[in-house]
């Protein structure tokens, strides 16, 4: 037996066999680190925007919703079920199927890519003047959701790839390029919006060139490392055969998986619209404020990463009992991060909302959101971590569900109670927080009754 294949042999008895808290904390850390990161280079792209004035603010808030709608497709329903496929096939033994998978991974990463370019350029004008967007709001917005989104391909393959590594168990890899990215990006999009450097000021524009051309490198370095690395499993031409039922073996995870990203963002997108009624200060600090949540996935995904790969392995092994302990320890984790980190912006909301805007409008409806909405950060945690552990189960309907819960109740209440009984903003924000609190507890107690174990 090789040194290399000793090195892989131990990752998969340490994912089957060691003790879930302190191998969850090893495999999290490197993705906590990246996604912490990558969370700062999105907002420092807020804070450089913000030195451009309220109005491109207030567009790249219009535009932020639709991006991370595509990064939680990309790298969380369709990224979970490929690191769920790989580890499931590889806790199985079977080395060959995980290979075969990664081309269908590829496949399905361009197929995304496609859907989400032609399905903007149909109506993503429409969405952002629906949302609110008018005049120089809504020109700014377009130009940058133009070019993001054509160049969508290489966000989407760099996801995917990113979740093979992920699915063998390696988080080092994929975070040390995210960390890699993290550092080129913060400069390069401030030189990009600001006109550092002698480069000419792009606005916000400045903003999507930088993101993809980071990505570009990014791609380009995972694909290398998959062919020519050392890992369990590499990209061969050889295993290039495209098969119904490992096409199955993702869907079955991604396509239920899709509906929880999906309404997730259809409800900040309307309740964007409803707040956008009450003008561009009030979209503006609503944006700053829900930012911080949209912000908060990003570190989940760090655990949550982890978890999809333990409990896919274990699943794979048939080893359920263990995979529902690795889910409660992340799940549990993760409620307290995202929980405490919610507290204090509620108790001071000067600290994050004051990094962006001097706009006193604008400062204090974000204010009023982190007041309300930070303490149930919490149960977003909880919630969205257990999504991740489901993923790695191959069983998302409770967690689906929860989402389509959290979708009806608080778009149909703030509704009401905006046009029916002349609430103001914080009639919207109560009804945010509700949504995280069913969304966590509805997932948790199905776990706790046993989601896992049915057929």
């Amino acid at each position: 037996m090789t040194q290399v294949q000793t090195a892989v042999d131990d990752r998969t008895y340490q994912l089957l066999h060691h003790n879930p808290l302190p191998l969850l904390l090893k495999m999290a850390t490197p993705n906590a680190i990246a996604f912490l990161l990558q969370a700062a280079v999105s907002m420092a792209e807020v804070w450089y925007v913000g030195r451009l004035g309220t109005t491109s603010l207030a567009a790249i808030a219009l535009v932020f919703p639709m991006l991370m709608l595509m990064q939680m497709m990309s790298g969380g329903a369709l990224g979970g079920a490929i690191t769920s496929a790989i580890a499931r096939a590889i806790g199985a033994g079977d080395i060959q199927k995980a290979e075969v998978l990664v081309w269908h991974a590829i496949v399905m990463a361009l197929l995304g890519a496609g859907m989400f370019f032609v399905l903007y350029f149909i109506c993503g004008s429409q969405l952002l003047t629906i949302l609110g967007g008018q005049d120089e709001v809504l020109q700014q917005a377009l130009v940058y959701a133009d070019l993001l989104f054509s160049g969508a391909v290489v966000l989407w393959i760099s996801n995917s790839i990113s979740a093979v590594y992920r699915g063998m168990g390696n988080m080092k890899f994929p975070a040390t390029l995210m960390i890699f990215g993290a550092f080129l990006q913060v400069p390069l999009s401030g030189a990009l919006i600001l006109g550092w450097f002698g480069l000419p000021q792009l606005g916000i524009v400045g903003a999507a060139i930088s993101a993809l051309s980071v990505a570009s490198v990014s791609t380009i370095l995972l694909v290398v490392g998959l062919i020519f690395g050392k890992e369990t499993i590499t990209l061969k031409t050889s295993h290039f055969r495209l098969r119904k039922n490992h096409f199955f073996d993702i869907t079955k995870v991604a396509l239920p998986a899709s509906l929880s990203p999906l309404l997730t963002v259809i409800t900040i997108l309307m309740l964007t619209g409803l707040v956008g009624r009450f003008g561009n200060a009030a979209l503006a600090g609503y944006g700053i404020g829900s930012r911080l949540e949209f912000l908060l996935v990003p570190m989940v995904f760090g655990i949550g990463a982890a978890m999809t790969s333990m409990v896919g392995v274990n699943v794979g092994a048939k080893n359920i009992q263990r995979a529902e302990k690795i889910a409660w320890t992340g799940g549990l984790l993760a409620g307290s991060v995202t929980g405490i980190i919610g507290c204090v912006m509620a108790l001071f909301p000067h600290l994050w909302i004051g990094l962006f805007t001097t706009d006193q409008e604008a400062y204090d409806i974000g204010y009023r959101f982190l007041q309300i909405v930070g303490p149930c950060f919490a149960f977003q945690g909880l919630g969205l971590s257990l999504y991740f552990a489901s993923q790695g189960a191959g069983k998302v309907n409770w967690p689906v569900l929860a989402t389509i819960f959290r979708f009806v109740l608080t778009v149909s209440g703030a509704y009401v109670g905006v046009y029916w009984f002349n609430g103001g903003p914080e009639t919207v924000f109560y009804l945010a927080g509700f949504g995280m609190v069913l969304y966590g507890g509805v997932t948790a107690l199905a776990i706790s009754l046993g989601a896992w174990r049915t057929q």
